[in-house]
């Protein structure tokens, strides 16, 4: 069935922050929602670019051997695969991540904050 998704009102009805949610796919791409507040972690995710959308508030991504890039509302960027990235959000920030369905959370860096596939479905 072809629908509309309010992309801010996906974003207020999480409850984690760093726990995206997946809420469409197009082709081998999921298009997934996140609330966040503080600091991911350093990861990479060797296989698959990933691009990040500011919806509300501000992001700041590290980036390995470079200058940090800020986002904010209606800013995205794309990290190239196999780039070290740590997303950080000082303030609550709301984005949108489209990835491959391959993507893993935090590439192969586990952590507390790291969210499986079928979490990110709604499946866990």
């Amino acid at each position: 069935m072809v629908a509309s998704l309010n992309l801010p009102q996906c974003c207020g009805e999480l409850n984690d922050y760093w726990s995206p949610r997946v809420i469409g796919k197009v082709n081998n791409q999921f298009v997934k929602v996140a609330k966040l507040l503080g600091e991911l972690t350093w990861h990479k995710h060797q296989d698959e670019d990933e691009l990040f959308q500011v919806i509300k508030g501000n992001l700041r991504i590290q980036i390995e051997g470079q200058a940090d890039v800020n986002l904010s509302a209606n800013d995205f960027c794309i990290v190239p695969r196999g780039t070290l990235h740590n997303p950080i959000a000082e303030e609550e920030c709301w984005i949108v991540l489209i990835e491959t369905v391959t993507t893993k959370h935090t590439g192969d860096v586990i952590t507390a904050q790291t969210r499986s596939t079928d979490e990110q479905l709604g499946a866990a």
